[in-house]
């Protein structure tokens, strides 16, 4: 595979990645303060399952086509461009590896209670506080890989 497939490669997948991520983020967050357990059940069923279909491949995709890039492109992995986006996309896994199981148990409370009737326990509330918090570090952290990627500062 030539440079430039692998290049749309990694471009479709980071746009599938934040693209999925913030998307799914709007909708649980909002969902989130509609207080409609209904609606809350549908939507976080909805969220795990395109993080399954769209946000974990690429998230795999992303490291092995940058890095088959990096090497055909001759980058050496310590220029500080490719330092700095490996540890904050680090980081961005490490925030969406916990709100992943976060959203999972999200769901199942949310369609325990949509089910029976019942309120959404407290846990579900203090879930979705570190869901949120998790967040803005896995977005900022994320901006500024695709700040790093086009612009690949000396």
């Amino acid at each position: 595979m030539d440079y430039l497939a692998i290049k749309w490669l990694h471009i479709l997948s980071a746009t599938l990645m934040f693209g999925t991520g913030f998307g799914t983020a709007f909708y649980m967050f909002f969902v989130n303060r509609s207080g409609n357990v209904q609606a809350m059940a549908v939507v976080t069923r909805l969220v795990a399952r395109a993080d399954w279909w769209f946000t974990t491949p690429a998230i795999i995709i992303q490291p092995l086509s940058g890095l088959w890039m990096i090497h055909l492109a001759g980058f050496p992995l310590s220029a500080t461009w490719i330092v700095w986006s490996m540890a904050l996309y680090l980081l961005a896994g490490a925030c969406w590896l916990p709100v992943v199981w976060l959203q999972l148990r999200m769901r199942d409370m949310a369609i325990h209670a949509a089910h029976s009737g019942e309120t959404l326990p407290a846990r579900y509330w203090r879930y979705e506080k570190i869901w949120t918090a998790l967040g803005f570090p896995a977005f900022a952290g994320l901006l500024v890989v695709y700040w790093l990627m086009v612009h690949k500062p000396a």
